[in-house]
Parts: structure tokens; sequence; C-alpha cells
């Protein structure tokens, strides 16, 4: 369960009430029950699941399941308000569910909205999840925050960086990184052979030099060596026109140079369907790519559309890569 304060509460209600959560995976819960009932009677939906006060006692229930940690009573929980308890109880749900799949306990971790001030006042130094699941499970391994849409992904070689930094992070090996990984994912999402369009950086694709050489200098010969691997890459193209292109030609993702970039035209498209998923980590690890919605929280008209496209890429990525373990062995 996310920030208590937003609409996590009732977006975690609802998820449980999907089809998918009932039929095609088995969920465990990480939260306060006190919460989850709230958030419940918000969405209108019955819950029907077990309960139990420790990740042990969760490992023997065989349907869907609420680790009760009481970690938060609704007297403490100010709607509408990032809080340090807010953050305490995110943060404390977010752990549970990371060291169970770490320990290889559960197959994916997916969660409802963050609000990342209320993070930081309970734990010092939060700069988004990324460093959260580093500082948990001790992972040390590239891990990237892609965008989801039904019918395009998005991923970016530079994320939660200040724009004037930008350019000073771009290198051949960075972007031929996120290339690397960006397939990787895709097919591990079962998309079969995957083809990316890579985004300039400057305006119009720095025009042959005119606007910037970071096209001519970085941009291009990363393209070139993921061509020569026999990557199916084509760009860089002008950023306004990058995702028209795509989806006019069916390409599966675009590479954008910063956040914005990308973030501004995937919400544009798709705010209720949008998935952020984290790719890298040995489990699949996905949110809705909306945030806490403070404004209507409690109104019980949170569109779960986003949520469901979350929990349905972590059920088919965990499914694909236990196909691809068994094959392995």
């Amino acid at each position: 369960m996310g920030d208590p304060a937003g609409v996590s509460p009732e977006l975690t209600a609802k998820f449980l009430d999907l089809p998918e959560a009932k039929r095609e995976a088995r969920i465990v819960v990480f939260g306060d029950a006190r919460i989850l009932d709230e958030g419940a009677a918000v969405a209108g939906v019955s819950l029907d699941l077990d309960r139990v006060d420790t990740p042990e006692a969760a490992r023997s229930s065989g349907r869907n399941v609420l680790v009760d940690l009481k970690n938060l009573a609704p007297a403490e929980v100010r709607r509408g308000e990032a809080t340090a308890e807010g953050g305490a109880f995110a943060t404390r749900n977010f752990r549970e569910a990371l060291l169970m799949a770490h320990r290889g306990e559960a197959d994916a971790v997916c969660f409802t909205p963050f609000n990342k001030k209320a993070m930081r006042y309970a734990y010092e130094g939060y700069d988004d999840e990324i460093r959260f699941v580093a500082d948990v499970t001790g992972f040390r391994g590239k891990v990237r925050e892609f965008n989801v849409l039904p019918n395009i992904w998005n991923a970016r070689v530079t994320s939660h960086v200040p724009l004037k930094d930008v350019a000073s992070h771009l290198t051949e090996d960075a972007i031929l990184a996120e290339i690397d990984l960006t397939l990787r994912c895709l097919a591990e999402a079962g998309i079969e052979s995957p083809r990316i369009l890579v985004a300039g950086l400057n305006p119009h694709a720095g025009d042959g030099g005119s606007f910037g050489r970071e096209e001519i200098e970085i941009i291009e010969p990363a393209v070139a060596k993921a061509k020569a691997k026999g990557y199916a890459v084509e760009g860089p193209f002008p950023s306004d026109t990058v995702f028209l292109r795509a989806l006019k030609e069916g390409w599966h993702a675009v590479l954008t140079m910063y956040h914005d970039q990308g973030q501004i035209a995937m919400k544009m498209m798709g705010f209720d369907k949008g998935v952020t998923m984290m790719g890298g980590l040995p489990f699949p690890l996905t949110t809705p790519a909306h945030g806490t919605a403070y404004d209507i929280a409690g109104k019980g008209i949170a569109d779960v559309g986003a949520t469901r496209e979350a929990l349905r890429l972590a059920i088919r990525m965990a499914k694909r890569r236990g196909r691809f373990a068994q094959a392995a062995e």
C-alpha cells in the first residue's frame, strides 16, 4: 500500500477486487487493515482475503492475503497532506514487499502511488524508488525506470537529474546500455523482435549541428553501435515528432534523453493507463504512473485503470521470467 493520504488505499482495494488479482496471481498485501478497510469503504468494494500478522504466516495462505503490520491508525492520516506518518507507513510497506521478493518468496512487486515528499520525511535521502530498492536489497546492478502504455514504451537515458545537467550525463556507453536494457525488458514483457526509436536531445535533433552537437558526437555513434550489434534501432529523431513516428510505424519503444522529454508525451497519450516499471531488477517492479492525487482522495472516483495495467505487466513479466528460469535449468 502506498501513501495513505492520497488515493492509494482505495486503489489497493479496487486492485484486490480486479478479476486478474483473483484469477491470475496470489496477492500478498502489506499495510494496515484499518487503512485498507477504509479504502474499501471509499471504493465501494467488499474484500475477500485472509489476514495475518507476519510475512511468514502469509506463506501458508493459498488465497490473497493481507499482512497487517498495524503501522498506522486512521486518526493519524491527514487526507490530502504529505506527512512523516504517511511516509513511514509507505516505506515500511515497501520495504517488507521488497524483502519478500528479494528472498525469492514473491515473483513481482506492485505498489500504489507514493508521495516522495512524505517518503523523505520518513527516510532521509530518499531520491526515488530505485535508490530505496538498492538500499533495502543491496542490489547494485543497473536499474532504470520505464513508462509503459499498451502500445508504446518510453525508456530514458537520464532520469531524476536537473535539466541543466542532462547533456553532461550523455555518453555513447550510457545510451547503448539503455538500448540493451530496453530490449531485454521488452522481450521479458512478451514483445517479439522489439524495435526502438531514439530521440535527439536538442530542438530538431540539433538540425545538423545548428542547435547543438550531441546528436552528431554522441547519439548517432551510439545508435550505429547498437545497429552493428544487430539491434532494430533508428535515430536520433526530433523529440517533438518521434512518438508520432513510433505509433504510426509500429515501433515498440522510444528512448528519450531526459525525464520530461518522454513523460509529457506518455501522460498525454494515456494518463489513466500508464505504468511505471523498474527494469533490471531480479524481479518485476511496477506501479501506476500517476501520483497520489491528493485532490480527489477519499471521493471514490480514483480510476483503477493504470493500477490494473501495472498488475497485468507484473504478472506477464513474472510468468515469462519463470519460464526463462525453467528453460535455463
